[in-house]
């Protein structure tokens, strides 16, 4: 028996569910880090429980799919889990330096990375408002960047955790371009569980080959990392992937800059953290210029 179309509001609620548990991915890895979980350790288990929980789902809908990987397939996937890993590698441990505001405002700028990227690696060439948001954009990076040198606590590192969101946000940006390829001949449970697969492989390396442990954390610790893997992880995305049969593409890119301004007021009500001046500006801008960015790439 077939089903109508969802409910009109649905799709909107779906999207702010989803946001909701996107934003609280900086908050629970913060909580991770004063159990004493390494950052290293937080991003192989968030990634691999997340995994292991699809694990059923994707052999049930998708098994032929993944019985049949191409050599192709299999390289393509070993690309995005690897710019995947480096990710949250590099995106957790930025928590460790600098405020949550900055961090999550700084990695979520991937879709001016990737419209830099597709103009030097494609010859796509971006429209006037695209090429608009990205200069506002990164001028309000260069503002956090500056705010945070200027107001940094004894002990913190923020031009150190805003690189390393950067970096992460350059890493993400790499896992879209190549997952795009991947996603486009293979069902999203079995796309998804590929990409967080191979990419806990390549974190698991990492922990190995550096020392860092994955057991001996206190009962909590592991608490909130499962919570990272079934709240950010499966039902945040989850929720932006349903939501793309029912809205535009451009609104869900829009939603998407609501997880900077969420994490930021949660991190003010658990961690008591409080925007400087220029920071905020700088924060401003650069929603501003992602949001003209998302509309030039609509056009």
């Amino acid at each position: 028996m077939e089903t109508g179309p969802p409910p009109r509001w649905l799709p909107f609620a779906v999207l702010g569910v989803g946001l909701l548990a996107v934003s609280f991915g900086a908050i629970l890895a913060r909580f991770a880090q004063g159990y004493g979980l390494p950052s290293l350790t937080i991003a192989t288990l968030r990634l691999g429980l997340a995994a292991l929980v699809i694990t059923p789902l994707a052999l049930w809908q998708s098994g032929q799919a993944l019985r049949t990987l191409s050599p192709r397939q299999l390289l393509l996937t070993c690309g995005a889990g690897f710019f995947l890993a480096l990710h949250f590698a590099t995106w957790i441990t930025s928590l460790e330096f600098t405020s949550v505001a900055s961090s999550t405002a700084l990695v979520t700028t991937n879709l001016l990375w990737v419209g830099i990227a597709s103009f030097f690696l494609f010859g796509e060439k971006p429209g006037r408002l695209m090429a608009v948001g990205i200069v506002i954009s990164l001028s309000g990076s260069l503002l956090i960047f500056w705010s945070d040198s200027r107001n940094s606590v004894p002990g913190s590192n923020p031009l150190l955790g805003n690189l390393l969101a950067v970096a992460g946000s350059w890493c993400f940006s790499a896992y879209l371009l190549i997952g795009r390829r991947l996603r486009a001949s293979l069902p999203l449970p079995a796309y998804v569980w590929l990409a967080y697969g191979s990419a806990s492989l390549f974190l698991l390396l990492a922990c190995q080959a550096s020392g860092t442990p994955l057991g001996g954390y206190a009962s909590a610790a592991y608490l909130v990392a499962l919570g990272m893997a079934l709240g950010p992880q499966l039902l945040g995305h989850t929720a932006y992937n349903w939501s793309l049969r029912h809205v535009s593409t451009t609104f869900i890119a829009v939603v998407t800059l609501g997880e900077p301004v969420g994490s930021a007021a949660l991190a003010w009500l658990f961690f008591d953290e409080s925007f400087a001046l220029l920071q905020g500006v700088g924060f401003v801008l650069l929603l501003v210029g992602i949001y003209l960015a998302a509309r030039g790439e609509s056009r």
